[in-house]
């Protein structure tokens, strides 16, 4: 008699022939509603959603997908509000679900092509393809040979219903062709100003000229803002001094964890991120959501870009100062507008994805991360490379060699190797992601080793992980069987391995090129699991990005664990009362609630003795359209028009005006917190 995974795979072969095929939800879920009413969209059903978690539910025969290679589907989102969706495959009741996550433009139809070969998890994301914005790969592994249903639900909201029409999903081997003409119902979604065309809000800038009068008087004001008489030459505080070496480095004393500046000053590290004249929109495919295309090779040139895929951008922040300054110098006046905006709100670093030559030039603190390229070494797992292969030393000294630059600049705090690895949002560890989606490397090799020094043969290694397992099918070859427990910590516990070996090769290829300034380290995405944690003590700062409303308790044991101090790499509160789309990870109710949560989160974090800083995300908003990914968030100091929001402007400044004392325990941290709103972003 055939085994039954033969039997299943034989009755996908005969399923699969009936692809492509229509997919028919067999419920509603939740409090969702479906209406009558005619759509826009050809064959598609209109949808109203109140609650998270309203949807779609589909059930199908098991196998149905197996030889399908796309699901696709055509939507548009009413409103003016980012929706976020979910859709899972899950294998019966009870088995592995693999999920996508990804947000939709409002006003604006999208085509929707998911890779079922995703479904394997070797990647986090997809790229985004016109009003279809950050599709992400979560939960586990899935074989489409056992997935009989689907579901499709609100994973995100803001008050509002959520309104969407969408046609049938359909399964099928052929990938379908782009969106390149969207339907646009409400019209372009840029004026040429940038902003929103879809949305009102009271400081809306109504003309492009009045722009240009807002930018012409920053620029006269600009020379007259400076930092406050109590900070040093690099920002420090002049309230104490220690040992000055030079450069940036850390101390502690008997209270508490700093940084302290070249020349010797305590130093808390308050900045902001992507400190560059950036609020690009990506569209590709939507150009007619733009109400204004000046000719790529004319005067507005350098509002035109690429992402790092190659796909066009336009940037309406960029053309605002182009149409006040002229083509020719308006970067420089840019400069001089920013850096007496920083000086103004009292930041003393210029933080991560920022023009650091800009911020060298100028000698204001800043820092910079390194850009990871392993031209010789194989990736094993998503963005983790093979670091037993031969070739990973040659690689991260050619990466170090970037310090060489700024090796000797004073003004330089420190560098970060890498951001957020896509290995560590995974629910398998490198190992096990390698088990499965490498066949063969030096790595695998280096687990069979080191499985060979705890299990001696093949008989003590099926014993202990209580399943048929041999050395040689672990050094190489396809992997497609479940692993227990026992296999998973093992796989933990050479992940851990291959954790240290890549920081402490990346981190000793850093020390011998820069040896004065500070190693910030991987500004990882939460708090790490243990695997991840035991390699990190080659690192001078642990550099966490943490969304939370303040600082979790856990970072005071990291702190002693590792003896380092923490900094905070990215944070952010925003609104939606602005003329965007999405509130981001962090959200309150209007701009006054955004002063008094960047007061409570950066004083809270002050008041903590382990911590020496938090880099805010980021000092401009958002393109309504979104960025490369789609992200299109109200979460900036700035927006496209370059108006600063007064009530975060004016809570940084009350905020660092006080932050030495807050960091003594002289005072307490500002506690008027607003009310947190459920996060709105993809």
């Amino acid at each position: 008699m055939a085994e039954p995974r033969l039997i299943v795979e034989m009755v996908c072969g005969m399923l699969s022939e009936e692809l492509p095929l229509c997919l028919v939800p067999t419920r509603l879920t939740g409090n969702l509603l479906d209406e009558k009413s005619a759509a826009p969209i050809v064959g598609a059903t209109w949808y109203t959603a109140y609650t998270v978690g309203d949807g779609l539910i589909y059930h199908f025969p098991a196998g149905i997908l197996a030889a399908a290679r796309y699901l696709t589907t055509d939507v548009l989102l009413d409103g003016d509000r980012l929706a976020v969706f979910l859709l899972t495959l899950q294998e019966g009741t009870d088995g592995p679900t693999f999920g996508v996550t990804y947000g939709l433009l409002n006003q604006c139809s999208a085509r929707i092509r998911i890779p079922l070969k995703a479904v394997k998890q070797d990647r986090w994301r997809c790229e985004r393809e016109g009003a279809w914005l950050k599709p992400i790969f979560t939960a586990e592994q899935v074989d489409l040979c056992r997935v009989d249903r689907l579901a499709l639900t609100v994973h995100r909201k803001s008050e509002q219903s959520v309104r969407w029409c969408i046609t049938p999903i359909t399964a099928t081997t052929d990938k379908p062709p782009p969106l390149d003409t969207p339907l646009l119902p409400a019209g372009p979604l840029l004026d040429e100003s940038g902003q929103s065309t879809i949305h009102t809000w009271p400081t809306k800038t109504s003309r492009a000229d009045l722009v240009t009068t807002r930018l012409h008087g920053q620029l006269a004001t600009a020379p007259d803002r400076q930092w406050p008489a109590g900070f040093s030459r690099w920002g420090g505080w002049r309230g104490r001094r220690v040992e000055a070496t030079g450069f940036f480095h850390t101390c502690r004393d008997d209270q508490r964890w700093w940084l302290v500046d070249p020349g010797g000053y305590l130093f808390w590290s308050s900045g902001v991120n992507c400190v560059r004249p950036d609020t690009a929109a990506a569209y590709a495919g939507l150009k007619t959501a733009l109400t204004w295309t000046p000719d790529v090779d004319s005067f507005y040139r350098p509002m035109y870009g690429r992402d790092k895929n190659g796909k066009p951008t336009i940037d309406y922040l960029v053309a605002n100062f182009i149409r006040a300054f002229g083509s020719e110098v308006w970067y420089e006046y840019w400069a001089r507008i920013v850096l007496s905006f920083l000086r103004f709100a009292s930041f003393n670093t210029i933080s991560n994805w920022s023009d650091w030559e800009m911020a060298r030039n100028a000698g204001f603190p800043y820092v910079r991360s390194l850009h990871l390229h392993f031209d010789r070494t194989p990736l094993v797992y998503r963005d983790f490379p093979d670091v037993f292969h031969p070739g990973f030393t040659q690689d991260v000294t050619a990466i170090a060699e970037q310090l060489c630059v700024t090796a000797q600049d004073p003004a330089l705090i420190g560098y970060f190797l890498m951001n957020e690895p896509t290995w560590g949002k995974s629910d398998e560890t490198p190992a096990s992601g390698m088990l499965f989606h490498t066949r063969t490397c030096t790595s695998r090799l280096a687990l069979c080793e080191f499985l060979r020094e705890r299990y001696v043969d093949d008989a003590n290694l099926a014993d202990a992980w209580k399943m048929h397992a041999t050395f040689a099918a672990v050094a190489e070859g396809k992997w497609s069987r479940p692993l227990t427990p026992a296999a998973k910590s093992d796989l933990a516990a050479f992940s851990s391995v291959m954790v240290k070996r890549f920081f402490n090769g990346l981190s000793m290829a850093c020390r011998a090129v820069d040896s004065s300034h500070l190693n910030l380290g991987v500004r990882y995405h939460a708090v790490p699991p243990a695997w991840v944690l035991d390699g990190m003590s080659c690192f001078d700062v642990f550099s966490i990005n943490c969304y939370e409303r303040q600082l979790p308790a856990k970072l005071e044991q990291i702190s002693t664990l590792l003896n380092r101090p923490v900094l905070v790499g990215e944070w952010h509160f925003g609104a939606l009362d602005v003329g965007l789309p999405a509130g981001g990870v962090g959200h309150v109710r209007d701009q006054v609630a955004r002063g008094q949560a960047f007061r409570a989160y950066v004083e809270n974090a002050a008041a903590q003795p382990y911590c020496v800083g938090t880099h805010y995300f980021q000092l401009y908003d958002q393109s309504a359209m979104g960025r490369s990914d789609g992200e299109n968030y109200g979460i900036g100091f700035l927006n496209v028009c370059n108006r600063p929001y007064e009530p975060l402007t004016s809570a940084a400044r009350a905020t660092h005006a006080r932050l030495y004392q807050v960091a003594q325990g002289e005072v307490e941290p500002f506690d008027n917190v607003p009310e947190y709103l459920p996060g709105l972003f993809m």
